[in-house]
């Protein structure tokens, strides 16, 4: 792996892969095509639950039963704390997840943790280029038993190797997510950096969240100068020099909610007259159980004291994350807008689109559904005719 010239992650290719690798690469790769939960959890989509935010097997707001992992994590600890309890229990080996770099603050590094002190060294959001599954390979070829904590489009990729690779299947206990705002690049958070009077060399620490909630955007130098900014501050304020540069990707992707996971764990932002606020407060995430497993997995949790649980409705989620539901909804005319412009597209299985769209028209009614869908697939069609979905590859 390799970072590019716009500053995002790419894979580095010394030599052009035989036929049947690239064929296990196009069957994983969560770029070529993306299981949805119909093709990767049928069993759980065989019971009643919502299309648009996908199987609910439970849902509640959560946080850390350990205050200090609550106040340190980038919201209320939950992920940390399951993986913490999973290596507790026994029931996995290692944590495979994601951590600052030590060797650059504003990049991120595959990390396996064997301990609960690993995990929780390792806690706290990296928003930006990370490539937690590169160390997949390594602990299969191993035999390890083990969790991945990542984004909704890796634990696609993991459903997708567990469809071909027996091993998968068996050593991958359990897929924990977020619900994810998509992968800007290393180029903002350095854009942000000069902003503050820090060129790139001299940071030794850019902490995106975690120490309160949402906690602020810390960032030190070797010299011992200090910044921080709010979350506001970073991610609302108009007319700032960096912009939040998200790869094309993400701007198409159809699961930014991790549909496929075990658990995904979003913010369980306060809210004030039905919207979302920012202010501190002692952290908490909304756990989704997708599956059986990962509902056992929260209760497990919570009788041992490792997670707090409360109760929570899928309803709530309208108002909580609708600044999901224009990626969410829109994606099927954002690929047929690449499609119209003769471009790739990445093949979607097992979503329900039809089922989802009716019932966003139940909601919103169907002028604004179509709307938006029209918009959807002009503005895909006239970027990708315009080259803005492409990069450079070095």
């Amino acid at each position: 792996m390799h970072y590019t010239a716009i500053g995002q992650l790419r894979p580095q290719v010394t030599a052009a892969p035989d036929a049947d690798t690239l064929a296990k690469i196009m069957a994983v790769c969560p770029g070529a095509v993306l299981g949805g939960p119909l093709a990767m959890l049928p069993d759980e989509t065989a019971k009643p639950h919502d299309p648009i935010w996908g199987p609910v097997a439970a849902i509640h707001r959560s946080w850390s039963g350990d205050s200090a992992i609550r106040q340190w994590a980038a919201a209320g600890g939950t992920l940390t704390a399951l993986g913490c309890h999973l290596l507790r229990s026994g029931e996995v080996e290692a944590i495979l997840h994601v951590k600052a770099s030590a060797a650059d603050p504003l990049h991120t590094e595959a990390q396996v943790s064997r301990s609960p002190e690993e995990v929780i060294a390792a806690a706290q959001s990296r928003y930006g280029p990370g490539a937690a599954l590169t160390r997949v390979a390594e602990l299969l070829d191993t035999g390890t038993v083990f969790a991945v904590i990542a984004k909704p489009c890796d634990i696609a990729a993991i459903r997708h190797l567990q469809q071909v690779d027996a091993r998968a299947r068996a050593q991958i206990r359990y897929c924990l997510t977020i619900f994810c705002g998509g992968v800007p690049s290393t180029i903002f958070p350095e854009v942000v950096a000069r902003h503050v009077g820090f060129r790139r060399e001299e940071l030794s620490l850019f902490r995106w969240r975690g120490n309160g909630w949402p906690g602020p955007t810390h960032l030190e130098t070797t010299d011992g100068r200090v910044a921080d900014l709010t979350y506001d501050q970073l991610y609302y304020t108009p007319d700032v020099p960096w912009t939040y540069d998200m790869q094309f990707r993400c701007k198409i992707c159809a699961d930014a909610i991790g549909s496929v996971a075990d658990i995904a764990a979003p913010d369980g932002w306060v809210m004030r007259d039905g919207q979302p606020v920012h202010d501190e407060a002692p952290g908490v995430n909304i756990a989704i159980a997708r599956t059986e497993k990962g509902a056992a997995l929260l209760r497990s949790a919570a009788g041992s004291g490792a997670l707090v649980l409360e109760d929570f409705s899928v309803e709530e989620l309208y108002a909580m994350h609708g600044d999901h539901l224009d990626r969410r909804l829109g994606a099927p005319a954002r690929l047929l807008g690449l499609r119209a412009a003769g471009q790739p597209v990445m093949r979607l299985v097992g979503f329900e689109i039809g089922p989802m769209l009716r019932m966003a028209a139940r909601r919103f009614g169907w002028r604004a559904v179509l709307r938006d869908l029209w918009a959807a697939f002009i503005g895909a069609r006239r970027r990708a005719k315009a080259g803005a979905h492409r990069e450079p590859l070095t």
